[in-house]
């Protein structure tokens, strides 16, 4: 058995020894490490492996020497920049005042700029707001006082308890529970460490999470406003794509009376998402809900649980069921994918679906062409021809192809980079940040692409990628 300890140690020498010894002597063994004095002075992350018995042993005599992370520590920084007469003595006044209010003082810059008043930027550790508004108020009458957010400065500005602040900042923008906190802290140290190896700043991971926290949540309630189109396939049969401002596309097919959809976006988004399914779909509530997934992306299933039947690959359905059992899913069992994907399951409240609403479609086989074809799958008037891709973007990936009517749904195989809305395209670029990449394996993924087009047959194409908009693509004679 695994866990992350998150401890909180005191900066001085034979810290680490201390806690090494305490692991070592219920015979626990120690597989992972990170500390980052620049980033945090006190947090340090252990991932131990044991007997539950001697990982729970651990955490009463961690607990009980004071290293364990402490959840209520509430407190926050608050970086400010004084505008000061560049003199002598000129800071001292706002020192006198910092003392006063009893503020400790994370950060200090400042330097000439050839004028007559020099910019201190000060970081104060405050454990309430008020206090630190009445702090600049009286501080305005000394000097032109200005409040900088920190994750959008040049730097980190604090060192004692950044993971704190930062997990509680996220915690709030997302409305994560407390339980929840902790695995929040451990992947976003997880997610620093792996990117600091390969030459990423940790202070572009943190902005990266922070902005990508900032997107999600600046897309719900009223701001929550999906592109959604209608495309005519044959007289009784249509697809309506909603495009939302963060995650994967829903598609909902009609033919005749009855529904499909291929893929369901964030579960973060349900109560923003169900009315416009139902706006779409009457009697949604009531009816037998069918839903295909395209593959086993968090931002492609996050609403699986709403459905009766989930339609899935036989390497999708296994991800599924591993989610559903609390293993580790396909993306998760990539070190450079996990963090992110963990994250993203905590800020958008992912639910994995029951295994019984689960249906396997199409052969399952070794893939050993770039596509390929592993059966077939009839809904309506549409008569799609099932292909797996070899795990370019992920194992499991699903097209559905209709020859007949010119109909394609390709996952994220192919994804519209050149028709997305202003709003995915901000988002889209997070991802790559986090992961490395979004794909398992790129140029397999962009071989796959490819492939899939070269297999498309004469005609006018209507293609529904994972995101960004439906492209028009016209095969000629000539170009087959």
């Amino acid at each position: 058995m695994n866990r992350t300890f998150v401890t909180k140690m005191p900066n001085h020498i034979g810290a680490f020894l201390k806690a090494s010894k305490c692991l070592a002597s219920l015979g626990i063994n120690i597989t992972r490490v990170s500390y980052n004095k620049a980033v945090d002075s006190h947090m340090l992350f252990i991932d131990a492996e044991g007997t539950p018995q001697q990982l729970a042993k651990a955490a009463e005599e961690l607990t009980a020497i004071g290293y364990l992370q402490c959840d209520e520590d509430n407190r926050s920084v608050v970086l400010l920049e004084f505008r000061l007469k560049d003199e002598p003595g000129s800071v001292t006044a706002i020192l006198e005042l910092i003392s006063a209010h009893n503020f400790n003082i994370s950060y200090i810059s400042s330097q000439e700029n050839g004028t007559e008043y020099q910019l201190f930027k000060m970081g104060l550790i405050a454990d309430s707001s008020d206090r630190i508004d009445t702090f600049i108020e009286e501080a305005r009458k000394l000097c032109s006082v200005r409040i900088i957010e920190y994750n959008h400065a040049d730097k980190i500005y604090d060192n004692s308890f950044f993971y704190t602040t930062f997990v509680n900042e996220l915690s709030s923008a997302m409305e994560i529970s407390a339980e929840a906190k902790n695995e929040l802290m451990v992947n976003t140290n997880l997610a620093m460490q792996i990117l600091d190896e390969s030459g990423v700043s940790p202070y572009r991971t943190f902005d990266s999470i922070s902005r990508f926290a900032e997107l999600l949540a600046a897309s719900r309630g009223k701001n929550f406003s999906p592109r959604v189109t209608v495309h005519q396939i044959t007289e009784n049969t249509s697809v309506t794509l909603i495009e939302p401002p963060c995650g994967s596309n829903t598609a909902i097919i009609k033919s005749g009376s009855e529904y499909l959809f291929i893929d369901t976006g964030y579960a973060c988004y349900k109560e923003e998402m169900l009315p416009i399914i139902r706006s779409i779909v009457p009697g949604f509530d009531s009816m037998e809900k069918k839903c295909f997934i395209t593959h086993a992306d968090v931002d492609h299933c996050g609403l699986l649980p709403l459905f009766d039947t989930v339609y899935a690959s036989a390497p999708s359905a296994e991800c599924l069921r591993l989610e559903s059992s609390g293993d580790d899913g396909f993306r998760e069992r990539n070190p450079l994918h996990k963090p992110y994907i963990r994250i993203c399951k905590v800020l958008t409240s992912y639910a994995a679906v029951s295994p019984e609403k689960i249906k396997v479609v199409g052969d399952k086989k070794e893939i050993r062409q770039l596509i390929e074809q592993t059966g077939f799958f009839d809904f309506g008037e549409l008569h799609f021809e099932l292909y797996e891709g070899k795990g370019g973007h992920l194992a499991g990936e699903s097209v559905l192809i209709d020859f007949e009517h010119h109909i394609a749904f390709t996952g994220d195989i192919f994804v519209n980079m050149k028709d997305m809305t202003a709003h995915q395209a901000q988002y889209n670029r997070y991802a790559p940040i986090l992961m490395t990449s979004v794909d398992t394996d790129k140029e397999l993924c962009a071989a796959e692409r490819n492939a899939l087009f070269q297999r498309l047959g004469v005609g006018s194409w209507q293609i529904f990628g994972g995101h960004g908009g439906k492209k028009s693509y016209n095969v000629r004679p000539a170009e087959i």
